[in-house]
């Protein structure tokens, strides 16, 4: 891809200082100016326009009053939101436990028709087995130091994803064949996981291909993500989440899936995979 989850973001925060200052510009002030109007030091109008501060809405509502632009402060102040939103911490979002996450996110699951998921270092959410998802969910709160209410959040978990037997979602799932052999979980959860994907398949609902580690790759390494009716895509990365809205973004993700998925087998070659990981569980 042309550019990362995580540039994107970057890019959206860009994009809010380039328009703060170009009202600056246009309005015939200096830095030094602007702070004065503003009542803060100068060094904060330049931290703004530098991208290493991030401005308050009350800054972006003092900055176009400044400019005489008072008319384009709530564009600019949700516009800052959005850019803001696009990139979260997973700490700071799990500071009171994973099951909260869970709770949240239940809205825009169910208002989803069609998911379009790839996986490739862990079991996709939405197909992960109750002991399995405790164990990686538990393994997860180790590592970032925050609560562990793993059994709690994987309850919710498996909860929440009742939705691909309800006849009003789509699922279309993408695996790597070595997420299927990964030991996230002891061996007695790890065949329940894997017998679960093979239960999983048989849901009307469900498309699941594993790409095989033989496969012609025609895409380079991918990270994690969740497609959300073509609209809104999220990215796992090690330290936080990107949520990308923006159409050419999302493009990009739903081009990539697509030649991801003419790399997977489905049906019998995809339980023979399946089968053979359980096979090495011994």
């Amino acid at each position: 891809m042309s550019t990362s989850p995580l540039s994107s973001a970057e890019a959206a925060r860009q994009a809010i200082a380039k328009r703060l200052q170009n009202l600056r510009r246009d309005a015939g002030l200096t830095t030094q100016g602007l702070a004065d109007l503003c009542g803060w030091n100068k060094s904060k109008t330049s931290r703004i326009e530098n991208v290493r501060t991030t401005p308050s809405d009350a800054d972006i509502r003092a900055w176009c009053m400044a400019c005489n632009a008072r008319e384009l402060a709530a564009d600019l102040v949700a516009a800052s939101r959005d850019a803001e939103s696009m990139y979260v911490q997973w700490r700071g979002q799990q500071r009171t436990g994973m099951r909260r996450l869970v709770d949240v996110s239940r809205p825009l699951y169910q208002s989803t028709s069609v998911f379009r998921i790839y996986c490739s270092n862990v079991m996709p959410g939405l197909l992960q087995a109750e002991s399995y998802a405790q164990q990686l969910l538990s393994c997860i709160a180790d590592f970032r130091q925050v609560p562990n209410d793993s059994a709690a959040a994987a309850a919710a978990r498996f909860d929440r994803a009742q939705i691909i037997r309800d006849g009003l979602h789509r699922v279309v799932l993408l695996v790597e064949e070595s997420v299927l052999r990964r030991r996230d979980a002891d061996d007695a959860a790890m065949a329940g996981q894997l017998g679960y994907l093979l239960t999983a398949m048989s849901y009307p609902a469900v498309s699941l291909g594993i790409i095989p580690q033989s496969a012609r790759r025609t895409m380079w390494g991918v990270e994690q993500f969740s497609i959300f009716d073509d609209k809104r895509v999220h990215v796992e990365l090690m330290a936080g989440k990107v949520t990308l809205t923006n159409p050419g973004d999302v493009d990009v993700y739903l081009r990539a899936f697509e030649q991801m998925r003419q790399m997977a087998v489905y049906g019998p070659e995809a339980r023979s995979l399946i089968n053979a990981a359980i096979d090495s569980l011994g």
